[in-house]
């Protein structure tokens, strides 16, 4: 957090640069996180319809290490089948714009942007990224670029999962399993600001952090086991740790909806394959899905931000010469909140 005397601008001093190079993260090849290198890049020019964007901060997601690690093994027939097909791994973006291309409408030079940048050719992970104009929005106001930063792919994964998957309803009980990561942390916040009562699943360290968010239970999941205490839910989002689909079911009211969006791959594909078989028309239902980036999403998560009912959590900051580290914490799986990369020398 900023002292209450700085400012943003004090830190990151905006001035156009017309430098020809810019240092970015690179991945020529799949392995672990040794396999990415600082190097020196040529800068990315804009296409029409493109926004070149000063990069001041970028986050770190579940989807760098498994692109990076081609893992599952599928990520190859997308990505690249021998080696990355995109060499600047890194999806969530804050910055300010550079430059525009002629067909840009909605963004000038000197705004300040962020936004989700995976589904065009990723590349967060660098100096300076070039992107469509509709995969960013206007940062919101009053908060930083490292914050900023950290929404755009957690969050809205949080918001589809509970909104448009698990159809949350104000006054449902709603559980939250993986409750202290990058999307558990918005999703807690999130089925709070539809009126929710959440019950938030973490470790014993994490439990106060939780509770600050706004959880209304927290379970311990070192001391309790959820699937076997009794209590069913209407609603429950799995973002993280493992239990066995038939225990989710289990763990339902009787129209209840469970969603899966991370945790194990066990658990994921357990949800592909023999949710639909598990779910019933006029009952429970059972699946996972994967998030679909859009302006408009990242649109009510800004007006979320700006009415102060969702903040980013940010764990660590590591700078763009430590990806590496940065990936290999996240892959640890005990971040509390989101892990983030600053620009910052």
């Amino acid at each position: 957090m900023l002292a209450a005397n700085t400012t943003e601008e004090s830190i990151y001093s905006y001035t156009p640069t017309d430098t020809l190079t810019m240092k970015a993260i690179v991945c020529t090849k799949y392995g672990s996180p040794d396999v990415l290198q600082l190097e020196e890049v040529k800068k990315p020019t804009p296409g029409d319809d493109e926004v070149l964007i000063k990069v001041y901060a970028a986050s770190v997601n579940a989807g760098d290490w498994h692109l990076m690690r081609a893992d599952p093994c599928l990520v190859r027939l997308a990505f690249g089948l021998f080696k990355p097909r995109h060499r600047i791994l890194g999806a969530d973006i804050a910055g300010r714009v550079e430059a525009v291309g002629r067909n840009v409408t909605q963004f000038q030079t000197g705004d300040e942007i962020f936004g989700d940048i995976s589904g065009h050719g990723f590349g967060a992970f660098a100096e300076f990224a070039c992107v469509n104009e509709n995969a960013l929005a206007l940062k919101p106001a009053g908060i930083t670029f490292e914050q900023a930063a950290a929404v755009p792919s957690a969050a809205v994964t949080a918001l589809q999962g509970l909104r448009d998957h698990g159809k949350i309803q104000s006054g449902q009980k709603v559980l939250i399993n993986g409750a202290s990561g990058g999307v558990g942390s918005f999703a807690v916040q999130i089925a709070k600001s539809f009126g929710a009562d959440v019950t938030a699943v973490c470790s014993t360290g994490k439990m106060d952090r939780v509770r600050a968010m706004g959880a209304d239970q927290v379970i311990d999941y070192t001391q309790e086991d959820f699937t076997r205490n009794g209590k069913r839910y209407d609603l429950i989002l799995a973002v993280n740790g493992y239990h066995p689909i038939a225990d989710y079911k289990h763990s339902l009211s009787p129209r209840g909806i469970y969603v899966t969006s991370g945790g194990s791959m066990a658990q994921m594909f357990q949800a592909m394959l023999l949710g639909p078989w598990m779910s019933n028309k006029k009952g429970k239902r059972m699946g996972n899905f994967l998030v679909r980036p859009n302006q408009k999403d990242l649109l009510f998560m800004k007006e979320l931000l700006e009415s102060s009912k969702v903040t980013p959590v940010i764990d660590r900051r590591y700078p763009l010469s430590e990806v590496a580290d940065a990936i290999r914490y996240l892959e640890e799986g005990h971040a509390r909140g989101k892990v983030v990369i600053t620009m910052k020398q």
